[in-house]
């Protein structure tokens, strides 16, 4: 199953009439409808419609064919209607205009406060009394089907290309593992030595003032040396970090609705590069600390998009 970006365009036009396009451009009735449909990456599914007034009774259908297709991303629908040619403008006849005076007036007297028609107003209402209302519903569905098909393969093509970076950042974080873990037994048995040589120089600046016997004094240090070099072991956390790449490769294979998931393996590989950082005891592993934070932020911005 491929992995799904939340980020996607697609544009469909269709035609108002079942003329040829040329021949439409000459038919004073010809006109055009216009689709676009952006998304990008949200928590959730956020649907906004930006539609004519001719199609807002459409609004409900359009809203439920992309909530069966889309489960996540802020997605915009905008729609226009055009007229085929600019010289098919519709001069108002006389008697509607003086229709809308009348009502004009009758709504002035009642409402002082509405704000006045526009001459868009008054020539959309004017190509309407010539050419009658207009049932755009087919022909908005089957144009709304079509592009939604577009976006839905826009979508599955960058999702693609966040799987392929996801994975080589895997790759890497990988490589840096490898590059920590034989570190770990030396760093370990180092801090442990240091700790007895300092112990040790610390019992000798004491001799003779200290009555406890040197064997109680030595299990002591050792005891000590080997709770400090408990602390520093960094190899819980590399073995989780292993753990937690081999599930996000998974559902990257996997595919599908796996961008939340992914959301909160990112989030525990964060928390141990962290605490590999907090617990390093030599500067190979801040090195390495640091470099895996960098990779995990990286990663992060992408899994934001993936839906």
């Amino acid at each position: 199953m491929p992995v799904y970006s939340m980020t996607g365009y697609a544009a469909g036009q269709g035609s108002g009439s079942e003329a040829p396009p040329a021949a439409e451009a000459k038919s004073p009735g010809g006109s055009w409808l216009g689709l676009e449909i952006r998304s990008v990456n949200s928590r959730f599914l956020d649907l906004s419609f930006r539609l004519p007034e001719e199609l807002r009774p459409y609004e409900p259908k359009l809203r439920d064919m992309l909530s069966a297709q889309l489960k996540r991303g802020k997605v915009e629908v905008r729609a226009t209607l055009e007229s085929g040619s600019g010289t098919l403008v519709v001069e108002p006849s006389a008697r509607l205009l003086q229709r809308l005076g009348s009502v004009h007036d009758n709504i002035k007297a009642w409402l002082p406060d509405v704000q006045p028609l526009s001459v868009a107003d008054v020539l959309r209402l004017a190509s309407t009394e010539q050419t009658g209302p207009r049932d755009w519903g087919p022909e908005l569905m089957a144009l709304a089907e079509k592009t939604l098909r577009e976006l839905l393969q826009a979508r599955k093509r960058e999702g693609a290309r966040l799987a392929t970076a996801l994975t080589g950042k895997i790759e890497e974080i990988r490589a840096l593992t490898r590059q920590a873990t034989p570190l770990i037994p030396k760093l370990v048995a180092a801090q442990r030595q240091r700790f007895l040589d300092r112990w040790n120089e610390a019992m000798g600046a004491t001799q003779g003032t200290s009555p406890s016997a040197p064997e109680a004094a030595q299990d002591r240090a050792l005891s000590e040396a080997t709770a400090f070099a408990i602390r520093i072991d960094v190899a819980e956390e590399i073995t989780r970090l292993g753990a937690h790449l081999d599930e996000i490769e998974r559902l990257i294979t996997k595919g599908g609705e796996i961008g939340k998931r992914l959301d909160f393996l990112i989030q525990e590989l964060h928390r141990e590069a962290n605490t590999l950082g907090s617990k390093s005891a030599a500067l190979e592993l801040t090195h390495v600390s640091v470099d895996m934070k960098v990779l995990i932020e990286q990663m992060r911005e992408q899994v934001q998009n993936i839906e």
